[in-house]
Formats: structure tokens, sequence, C-alpha cells
């Protein structure tokens, strides 16, 4: 028993140290974005898909910062899921709308909807939330990586808002998961994970990961990262393109879109099992990745086991607490190597209520997936404040 107990807490804890430890590791690689596969060098075609399920409100906005993209090599394609279209209009014929005549309520059937009503063969395609705003120069730092020969990149997802305490500490935590998740894995010789947009593929790639499978509910880029692991490609992380990502502002959003995350996690970690003994590196620090629980429930849990040590082995609550001191460590250096607003370091003192909510998360997360397929948006401009703090 007393082995079982050890080896329960050791593969919790460890979740608490290995950020940190990667990060060290980091420090003594060289940044360089080489490493891709060789290919002919090509101008790159963007089919640039924006998906939309049931609310169109931010779409003009979205396709105004498209059109201003320095690059001017693409097409936009608006996959409006469910929607009423009748409002929007655009004058540039770059824009495509697409209305689908069936509900599709499905990520992955979206994409293939607008992939396979292409209007020219896109060598590549991005993929842009209905809520996201991209930097001018977006598809110029992803051509950086494409043109080193990776056929997979992920962006970064900026906050767009940061009007309430729930949108700075969803913000905090993006931050450290772009850290840690992005941009450490991808300097150590592994793979940034994928974030749901701000993220593109060779048309080619996209089609051999998804287009024989049928993923439902939330979660397919869980799936399309497995997929580009099994293949052992590495996705690269591209700090420098940006899109500005709508951060949950009520307690309600914060619930159902968390709850549909976690019951992700749970459908889809043991791919992490899978990639351990691929063989390459890049597939093995990948699958501690995704064996890695959300944040919160690794938290809680190892809280939970320091108290139970208290009766135990004052060692092991010893052992705890320096495991904890190195994560919050870890947690600064995300946020102070990272370009943090300051209103977000004040936030952190709520941390306990952000907990608390993603804790009903959890227990709702078994049938998230059953109540909607995507993040209800309330925030509409930088100058809207909401004082939702309930």
């Amino acid at each position: 028993m007393i082995t079982i107990w050890i080896v329960l807490q050791v593969l919790v804890g460890y979740n608490l140290v290995l950020p940190f430890l990667l990060y060290l590791l980091s420090t003594f690689k060289r940044n360089k974005i080489g490493g891709g596969q060789p290919h002919q060098s090509v101008i790159n075609d963007y089919g640039i898909i924006v998906t939309a399920y049931e609310q169109v409100t931010a779409i003009p906005d979205v396709v105004a910062s498209l059109l201003r993209l320095n690059y001017q090599n693409f097409l936009i394609y608006i996959v409006a899921d469910k929607c009423d279209v009748s409002g929007l209009q655009f004058k540039d014929d770059r824009v495509i709308i697409l209305r689908p005549e069936e509900t599709l309520s499905s990520n992955t059937k979206s994409h293939f909807y607008a992939i396979n009503r292409f209007k020219r063969p896109h060598n590549i395609l991005t993929i842009i939330d209905s809520d996201n705003l991209a930097e001018p120069d977006y598809l110029d730092q992803l051509n950086i990586y494409f043109d080193a020969g990776y056929s997979a990149v992920q962006g970064v997802r900026d906050a767009k808002n940061l009007n309430t305490t729930y949108a700075r500490l969803d913000a905090a935590r993006d931050i450290y998961y772009h850290f840690y998740d992005g941009k450490i894995l991808f300097k150590i010789g592994s793979s940034a994970t994928l974030a749901g947009s701000g993220m593109a593929f060779t048309t080619q790639l996209y089609r051999d990961c998804l287009e024989n499978r049928d993923v439902s509910g939330a979660g397919f880029d869980k799936v399309l990262q497995y997929a580009i692991l099994s293949r052992n490609l590495r996705i690269a992380f591209a700090d420098k393109a940006i899109v500005y990502d709508e951060k949950t502002t009520k307690s309600d959003q914060l619930v159902k879109q968390r709850s549909r995350w976690i019951n992700t996690w749970f459908k889809y970690f043991t791919f992490g099992f899978k990639l351990l003994f691929k063989g390459s590196w890049n597939q093995f620090v990948f699958g501690l990745i995704l064996l890695r629980p959300p944040l919160f429930i690794f938290l809680l849990v190892s809280v939970v086991f320091m108290l139970i040590n208290i009766f135990i082995s004052l060692t092991a609550v010893l052992i705890w607490l320096v495991a904890f001191i190195i994560f919050v460590l870890g947690f600064y250096i995300a946020l102070a190597k990272s370009d943090t607003d300051k209103t977000i370091y004040q936030s952190l003192i709520n941390i306990p209520k952000f907990i608390f909510f993603q804790v009903l998360s959890l227990l709702k997360a078994r049938n998230a997936n059953k109540h909607s397929v995507a993040t209800t948006h309330y925030y509409n401009s930088a100058s809207e404040e909401q004082k939702d703090e309930n």
C-alpha cells in the first residue's frame, strides 16, 4: 500500500515541476526555426476558414481584420452554421459566405464544408474563430515556418478583452499554456499543442489527418494534433503570428466552456500513452503533456495529497511544499517572460474563485457536449466595459 501511495503521488506531483524542468532544459537550446521537412518553395495560397455557430455578431470585425492582412494571397470562407446571414454583406469578392443547408454542429464538418468548396486549390488553410481578430502580419509570420518546411503551425491567441476578473484570469491561463505548451515545447524539439484557432496546416495534411475521421463535439484539435504527432511531424510555434481571442467574461460562460474542455481531456488523454513509446523525443515529450490533467485538477489533487501527508509523513509534506514553490515559480516565469498586462497580475488574487467555477465545470463535464458546441460571445468592442463579477 505504501508503494502504491508513493507512485500515485509521483504521478500527480510531477505535473507541478515538469514545466519548470522543461524551461531549464530550454535554456540550453538555441532558438531556431529550422527542423521542418525539406520541400519545394512555393508561393503560399491561404484558404482562411472562419467558423461560426448560431452567432455572426462579430463576423464583420473578424473579416475587417483579415482584409487588412499584409500578405494578400488568400480567400476568406465564412462557414455560418445554423446562422442568420441576411445581415452579412461584404463588397470584397475575397469573402465567400457559406451557409450549410443542414446544421453541422461540428468544427471539422464546417472545415471540410469550406475545403470542399474552395474556389481554388489553396495549399495552406488557417482556422479562425468567429470572435478572433488577426494582426496584419499574421500570414507573414506563418509563412516563415511553412517556408522552413513545417506543415503545421500554431500561432498565439492573445486576449482581446481584459474587462472582467474572469477574462483576466482566463488570459493568465492562456499565457501559461502558450509559454510552456507552445514556446518551450517547440524550443526543446517537441511540438506546440493546438489551441483550436490561430493555427494553420498544409491542406493536404489536414485532409490526411481528419477527412476520414468522424469527430463529434469539442476536441477536434486533440484528434488533429495526435494524428500529426503519430506521423512524427512537429507542430511549429509561431510566437509572432497573433490572433486576438475573446476571453470569458461571465461565470456561466466559463462553466460551460470549461466543462466542454474537461470533457475532451477525459475523452482523449489516452492519446498520450500511445505517443509515449513511439520512439522519438518529439512524441515522448508530447505524450507526457497529453497525459497532464487540466491545471486546476492536478492542483487540487496535489493539495489534498499534501494535507493527507500531514498525518503520514512530514518529509512528504515538505516535498509537496517544494513542488508547489517550483510550480508558482514556473507560473511567474511564464507571465514575466511574456507581455503580461499589469491587470492580469492584480487579478491573480481571485484564482480560488476561478478554480471554484472550474470545479463546477468538472461536475457538468460528462454531458458538456450535449448542451452546446460553441461558446456564446458577449464582448463586442474594446470600449465595452462589462461588470459581471458575480
